[in-house]
């Protein structure tokens, strides 16, 4: 596939064929070489994430040698998740799946029954996750399960409007927009909101249940943690929140993978949970993002690429056991720096 097309594209033609990615995210957006470079992973603690599913990347380097990396050929590990750094990704293949149906379990339960023992809730469903909104007790649980037939209708047209569009979309952004301007009512704010994230049983193809609009805007921190240390981050989080009262109004997301060897993968060489973080966009972040990265840092946590952090080359080189060997790679196709960005010269060194 050409490295430029979106997720969305994408989706639709693999279904056309019968075929279809094995996991994906919630957001269908971006294009498939920006969601790999920057290690977008989705949720299943039997799975991995995008990035594990390549099997070939064709990269133009600085120097203008077009490069076809496959296994075994040295570049390849490098060039799954890339960063941007080596040189500018043109077509990618991936290894896909015969399609696949998912039947789609939502509903709350007690955040403490999930930290009791988050493997077990990860291993409840082929893809489990869950959102938690500071200042309430409740989780709102996603649980997708692989099926090969019908067993559940999908959502009536009307539903699907009311849940997607009007509710997690339409009313959750004015909820956002008091809770900005009146700080102080975030806590009761969040738990309508919870309690809005009711129950229901669906489903549909696979692309059509793992992504879903997402029209709110956010600012988000998100960090892989062992999956042993998850419950231990998501009560020292609530600890900060209920001392501090503070007025975070997004859910915090936690999802599930499988140990990969993806040099720079979340989920290098451990099975892994996905903590992120958010906030509304009109809203402030204040010490909220630093306090989220004082506890993973505890924890080994690694960032998602894609999303905001403090970290430096120094620091990322002690969470990532391969990042010397990804900036050899880089010193070998972009001796002359000719990619460089700011970005990059803070997270990979000059």
């Amino acid at each position: 596939m050409g490295a430029g097309t979106r997720l969305r594209d994408l989706n639709r033609a693999l279904d056309a064929l019968g075929v279809a990615l094995p996991n994906l995210g919630d957001i269908d957006a971006q294009t498939i070489a920006g969601a790999i470079a920057t290690g977008t992973h989705g949720t299943g603690l039997g799975l991995y994430g995008i990035a594990a599913a390549v099997v070939g990347v064709e990269i133009a380097t600085a120097s203008g040698e077009v490069l076809r990396c496959v296994p075994g050929d040295g570049t390849f590990e490098a060039a799954r998740i890339n960063l941007g750094a080596l040189g500018i990704v043109t077509a990618l293949e991936l290894q896909t799946v015969p399609a696949f149906r998912l039947r789609a379990v939502e509903g709350p339960m007690p955040l403490e029954d999930v930290l009791a023992d988050p493997r077990a809730f990860a291993a409840s469903a082929d893809h489990a996750e869950f959102f938690w909104f500071p200042h309430t007790t409740v989780a709102s649980t996603r649980r997708n399960h692989r099926e090969g037939a019908e067993t559940a209708p999908p959502l009536p047209g009307w539903r699907a409007v009311l849940d997607d569009e009007v509710l997690t979309n339409g009313v959750f952004a004015l909820v956002n927009e008091l809770g900005s301007v009146a700080p102080r009512l975030v806590p009761t704010l969040n738990r309508v909101s919870a309690a809005a994230m009711g129950s229901r049983t669906y489903a549909d193809r696979s692309h059509r249940v793992f992504c879903s609009p997402r029209r709110v805007r956010f600012v988000e921190s998100e960090y892989a943690v062992p999956l042993g240390s998850v419950g231990d981050v998501l009560r020292e989080l609530r600890a900060w929140y209920g001392r501090t009262r503070a007025p975070i109004q997004f859910p915090v997301e936690v999802r599930f993978v499988a140990a990969d060897d993806v040099w720079l993968s979340g989920a290098y060489g451990r099975e892994t949970a996905y903590v992120a973080v958010h906030q509304y966009a009109g809203s402030d972040v204040g010490d909220s993002f630093a306090v989220f990265e004082r506890i993973v840092a505890e924890h080994g946590g690694r960032p998602r690429w894609g999303k905001q952090h403090s970290l430096d080359a120094a620091a990322l080189r002690a969470v990532h056991p391969r990042f010397d060997d990804f900036l050899a790679m880089r010193d070998r196709l972009d001796p002359g720096r000719v990619l460089a960005s700011p970005h990059l010269g803070r997270i990979l060194g000059a």
